[in-house]
């Protein structure tokens, strides 16, 4: 489910992962590890994008597309050139609140040359740290009523 509804943005696995936690269980944690891998292994497919070692013509498409995110992209393309700190907390940011859209930024940490291993790193850390506040959101709720 992770790595379709990172491939396939209609797809929500925040909703999921929302309702199994509502449902309880003792594997909450494991499934947020399991969304966050993943939604890590599917995005490794936008950062190759980004680094135009892929010729998926829908992907690229949807990379491609004009929108308002477009402009702020190259604005944080400018701003994180020779700047890998800034580049892996961009990346950390957007992958823990997707503001900006994780998949925009997934492309520009690739066409940025952000190194595999610390994109895969911090990706999966901040989506698993996001997909556990909210697989445990609905128990910690309704133990408020």
């Amino acid at each position: 489910m992770g790595a379709v509804s990172a491939l396939v943005p209609v797809i929500n696995v925040e909703l999921y992962l929302m309702g199994m936690g509502a449902l309880g269980g003792g594997v909450l944690f494991a499934m947020a590890v399991a969304a966050g891998i993943g939604q890590t292994l599917a995005k490794i497919v936008y950062f190759y994008l980004g680094r135009g070692a892929l010729n998926i013509p829908w992907l690229k498409r949807r990379a491609e597309t004009p929108s308002r995110w477009a402009e702020r992209a190259e604005r944080w393309r400018a701003k994180a050139e020779g700047r890998p700190l800034w580049t892996m907390g961009l990346v950390g940011v957007s992958s823990f609140s997707s503001i900006p859209p994780f998949m925009v930024v997934a492309v520009l940490a690739g066409t940025l040359r952000m190194p595999l291993v610390s994109f895969v790193a911090v990706t999966f850390v901040t989506r698993t740290a996001r997909f556990a506040a909210l697989v445990y959101a609905p128990g910690l709720a309704l133990g408020l009523l």
